[in-house]
């Protein structure tokens, strides 16, 4: 006879807010200036090696104040004026990253490489080399010449 489960009682952790802490605004009143991550992002920025200065508190939090926002919706805001723009990959790793893709996406008994990463490890090789599956042609290059690696 099984035994009957006992149903725990969830425990709420509350951290009440500190001054040690970095300060933290609700999403309705964020200062001028500071910005999240995704939105440095959009602007084509980087943090620039300067970490956070606020808290954007989640919106459950926004009815406690007196309370630290520990869930994991809560967003870091950095400094608009701080920020860099993004460094750009140089010729020679973005050879390097396509070199690393072409050996997840090539398949090697035919030498097609696929637009999408094969199961190299479970199969092998590609669909259509291990059960004769189809290819859809829109879904592969043709083998390269020998010259020539890059698929972009």
């Amino acid at each position: 006879m099984p035994r009957p489960r006992k149903r725990r009682r969830r425990e709420v952790t509350r951290v009440p807010r500190s001054e040690a802490r970095l300060p933290e605004v609700d999403r309705s009143a964020c200062p001028e200036g500071l910005i999240t991550r995704r939105q440095l992002r959009e602007m084509g920025l980087c943090p620039g090696g300067h970490g956070p200065v606020a808290v954007l508190r989640c919106q459950a939090c926004a009815y406690r104040p007196q309370w630290s926002c520990i869930h994991p919706t809560r967003a870091w805001l950095y400094r608009e004026d701080l920020a860099r723009p993004k460094r750009k990959p140089s010729l020679a790793q973005e050879e390097a990253l396509d070199r690393a893709m072409a050996a997840r996406q090539a398949c090697p008994a035919c030498g097609r490489r696929y637009h999408h990463c094969l199961p190299l490890k479970s199969l092998g090789s590609c669909l259509e080399c291990f059960d004769g599956t189809p290819a859809d042609p829109a879904s592969y290059c043709l083998p390269a010449p020998a010259g020539h690696l890059m698929a972009a």
